[in-house]
């Protein structure tokens, strides 16, 4: 199995008990350092391309959902991003070249070593041992940067997923993951809530990290979700917003998160949107830090309650708020009234769009035979 190396950019985190000091039956110290293991090769003979050109599209995502941080995600229809992908007989065998970045954002580096869709070409075609070939990659970008919305994800998702199209499909998704992960690590930080979504479609569980498990969640084909996702106009690095994560937290917070991500996971294997907005909306630890740097953010859950929705959170590190429906006509009712509370409560503007679970995650769009 691939593995990686890692060192989480997330400082320790204490758990205590409010009303006495650290003891050990009440005090934990978590480690977040990895293994440093390199990424193997997973495939025994280089494969030769069966494409001379792939186009593939990767959705955005929704990362924490609340009270899971780092360890539940989603992904949502109709957002993302497409790469496309080219056997480039002058470009260097065993390399990938940036050629172009279209889309919301024209100012990210065409260095591969440092573009996140650059770093997980480079992950996939090093895990199919890919040294006779040279790949020349364009990156249109349908998210914003800085969105919270795994802009960055959804890059790599789509990157890993075209160079393993462009070869014959050889690796799994869960390998992929650990492509796009050496992004994400380099990037924004190792954490798998957007890439694994992002390429395995639906809700997904992390169950841990070192070695990674993925778990999906299958949410029940006869219910129906809508996610109301409004952006401001506001940017919040990823880096940034985890910055601001506290080190210590009560052992009362630690106990009602951990219950409120359990009921989480059993809303979405019911079906149970309601059970699902009231468990997002009811993170003690990273969102009550998080949304006093977001401006409006506290008017904007307010309002999204009071339209009717069932929760609303911060989507991933945010700046985008995200709330949770179960009729498209109350998301677009929602959407109007956090909007109007983003400019009230933040003066900022904002646009909102209603959007359904993305259930494949990163995919071939289109093709070239050889």
């Amino acid at each position: 199995m691939a593995t990686l190396c890692f060192q989480s950019p997330t400082k320790p985190i204490s758990y205590f008990h409010p009303k006495s000091k650290p003891s050990p039956p009440l005090s934990t110290k978590v480690s977040l350092f990895r293994c440093r293991a390199s990424l193997q090769t997973l495939v025994a003979v280089e494969p030769e391309p069966v494409f001379t050109s792939v186009k593939t599209f990767a959705p955005a995502t929704v990362a924490n959902l609340g009270p899971g941080f780092d360890f539940l995600g989603c992904a949502v229809d109709g957002l993302g991003d497409h790469v496309t992908l080219r056997v480039d007989p002058s470009v260097r065998a065993g390399e990938v070249l940036i050629s172009e970045i279209t889309g919301t954002t024209t100012k990210l580096t065409t260095n591969p070593l440092r573009n996140c869709a650059g770093i997980a070409a480079i992950a996939t075609m090093k895990m199919l041992g890919i040294r006779s070939v040279g790949l020349s990659l364009d990156l249109h970008k349908g998210l914003p940067l800085g969105s919270g919305l795994g802009s960055s994800a959804a890059s790599a998702a789509a990157a890993a997923v075209a160079v393993n199209e462009i070869f014959g499909r050889k690796l799994g998704k869960g390998e992929l993951v650990l492509a796009g992960l050496e992004s994400e690590a380099k990037v924004s930080g190792y954490h798998a809530d957007n890439i694994a979504p992002a390429i395995m479609g639906g809700f997904v569980l992390i169950r841990s990290y070192e070695p990674l498990d993925l778990k999906p969640l299958r949410f029940p084909e006869d219910k129906e979700l809508f996610f109301v996702l409004v952006s401001p106009e506001f940017e919040a690095p990823t880096k940034k917003m985890r910055a601001a994560l506290p080190t210590e937290i009560p052992m009362v917070h630690h106990v009602w998160n951990s219950s409120q991500a359990a009921a989480l996971v059993a809303a979405v294997l019911e079906g149970d949107a309601a059970m699902l907005g009231k468990a997002l909306s009811s993170d003690k630890v990273v969102e009550p830090t998080r949304a006093p740097l977001i401006p409006g953010m506290e008017a904007v859950k307010k309002a999204a309650l009071e339209g009717g929705a069932f929760g609303c959170t911060i989507s991933g590190a945010g700046p985008t708020a995200v709330a949770v429906v179960d009729a498209a006509e109350k998301g677009e009712e929602v959407g109007e009234r956090m909007v109007e509370a983003f400019m009230r409560g933040g003066n900022l503007k904002a646009v909102a769009c209603v959007k359904k679970l993305d259930k494949i995650g990163a995919r071939l769009v289109s093709s070239i035979s050889r």
